[in-house]
């Protein structure tokens, strides 16, 4: 392919990390742009490159999201305590959340709301509503989660307003994290909208770890990607046991280096600008139980949720009765976040199940048992969670599930040849995304100062980069690129 013909590709497409046109035009511009002009200057730039950033994919939505962000901020002056009484001052937060959540409601919900209401009319023989689907904007799930944490932080005073509507849209809309995550709260990064430190050290940092983000996506999880595909492409009387268990096993490698190498990647550029964002992944398959597993996977939606949703539910400040309610109210509501089918409902039920029965009687239990067991049953659980998350629909899921346990027997030929399913490439890939995911020395942790490296430790980053960020620009070639997962949500 043509270096042309790969930009083409890119314009007609939503504009992400590991593609071309971000790699060699947005990123260089951008760099350019921010670090030529005078430290004033440099929120506003930012601001414009990355409203440029997300309406290159979505155009349409640019006006409702920049509208929506100074409705927010003219609205938060309102919420400051002192500014009303303390009745109207959470009459407002309740519309203005209620304002932002409806917009998420209409473009998530619409769809399955009006589907849903076809069919009981169809039951009935009823003629169904006319609809056209409402395209659901990229990322709208992580900015308006942004949107929350800053209204409902202003509202219990634990942070200032921003100086400006420049400054808060700067932090709903930041490019490096703006679709995919991870989370940020406003005070997390409050002081550094206001004043940040660049240094060489940290873009070094941000360089070597934008590239490892970029190896795990393009790399490990595209490659275990095409393995799942394959599977759950099979037709279901074709599917036997073994290929059912590599299916969702090539599927959780692929969701895990594929959303933590979007993080890798948000986290890296965000350091390149002088922003810290808190870790969003730590070795969550290595986890002994589900509680461990939501303290390391997606950090910073699990942190949303207890601080946003749970501990204002009650929390396990309660009854027995009331903290499990808590959790499934939770996890039910986050299963919806994630998509509005009824396989991600079940997905939240299946996890607030286990995290119940955590709190019952599992945690005291696997105390008993050795480390690495109780790692391969937390592991064992979250791939038959995953399941509901890679199906089509509920059903295709339950009869996957069923075909894994041995319930339900293929009825055709089951003598595939191996390679149509993993090819050799395939398999030094799984044996590799194995190596990185569960033991401990494989873990990629960047350290954020290089002057703590020596010379020949960031050399030896320096052809890391140049190695890894080579192979991911081959394989983007040959291949081009591919969303990343989190991008629907």
């Amino acid at each position: 392919m043509h270096l042309a013909e790969m930009f083409q590709s890119d314009t007609n497409s939503k504009m992400v990390f590991s593609s071309f046109i971000f790699i060699f035009l947005f990123l260089p511009l951008v760099l350019a742009s921010y670090f030529l002009a005078p430290r004033a200057a440099r929120n506003s730039i930012l601001l414009i490159f990355s409203l440029a950033f997300y309406g290159w994919g979505a155009p349409m939505v640019l006006l409702p999201l920049m509208v929506s962000c100074a409705i927010d901020y003219y609205v938060s002056k309102k919420l400051v305590p002192g500014a009303q009484s303390d009745g109207w001052r959470k009459y407002t937060l309740v519309a203005i959340l209620g304002f932002n959540l409806s917009l998420l409601g209409y473009y998530k919900y619409a769809n399955l709301f009006v589907h849903e209401i076809n069919r009981a009319l169809g039951w009935f023989q009823v003629t169904p509503l006319g609809w056209q689907e409402v395209l659901l904007p990229v990322g709208i799930s992580f900015f308006t989660f942004h949107k929350i944490t800053y209204l409902v932080d202003v509202y219990r005073g634990k942070v200032q307003l921003a100086r400006s509507l420049r400054d808060y849209m700067l932090y709903v809309v930041l490019f490096s994290q703006l679709i995919a995550g991870p989370i940020v709260r406003y005070a997390d990064v409050e002081g550094e909208i206001v004043k940040r430190t660049e240094s060489i050290n940290l873009f070094f940092s941000g360089l070597f770890r934008f590239s490892i983000g970029m190896g795990k996506k393009l790399l490990i999880a595209d490659a275990m990607g095409d393995v799942a595909n394959q599977v759950f492409a099979l037709n279901s009387e074709l599917l036997s046991a073994p290929w059912a268990w590599l299916g969702i096993l090539a599927y959780s490698f692929q969701i895990y280096f594929d959303f933590s190498g979007y993080s890798d990647m948000a986290i890296a550029l965000g350091w390149m600008f002088g922003f810290h964002f808190k870790e969003n992944f730590n070795a969550p398959y290595s986890s002994r139980n589900i509680t461990d597993f939501w303290r390391r996977w997606h950090i910073s939606l699990s942190s949303f949720m207890r601080e946003y949703l749970y501990i204002p539910l009650g929390g396990n400040k309660g009854t027995t009765f009331q903290t499990y309610r808590n959790l499934w109210i939770v996890f039910l509501l986050s299963g919806l976040w994630h998509g509005a089918a009824w396989n991600f409902v079940a997905w939240g039920a299946f996890h607030g199940f286990f995290l119940a029965l955590d709190k019952l009687c599992w945690l005291k239990i696997s105390e008993r048992l050795p480390a690495a067991l109780n790692v391969l049953l937390t592991f064992i659980v979250v791939m038959f969670g995953w399941v509901l998350f890679r199906a089509h629909d509920l059903s295709q899921a339950l009869h996957y599930m069923s075909i894994m346990v041995g319930w339900v027997n293929p009825t055709g030929p089951v003598n595939l040849p191996r390679a149509y399913l993993i090819d050799n490439r395939g398999i030094v890939v799984l044996l590799a995304a194995a190596l990185i995911t569960f033991f401990p020395k494989f873990k990629l942790e960047p350290i954020p100062h290089i002057e703590v490296l020596g010379l020949r430790r960031t050399a030896l980053r320096g052809a890391v980069i140049c190695l890894v960020l080579a192979l991911s620009l081959c394989y983007l070639g040959s291949k081009g690129y591919t969303p990343f997962l989190y991008f629907r949500f």
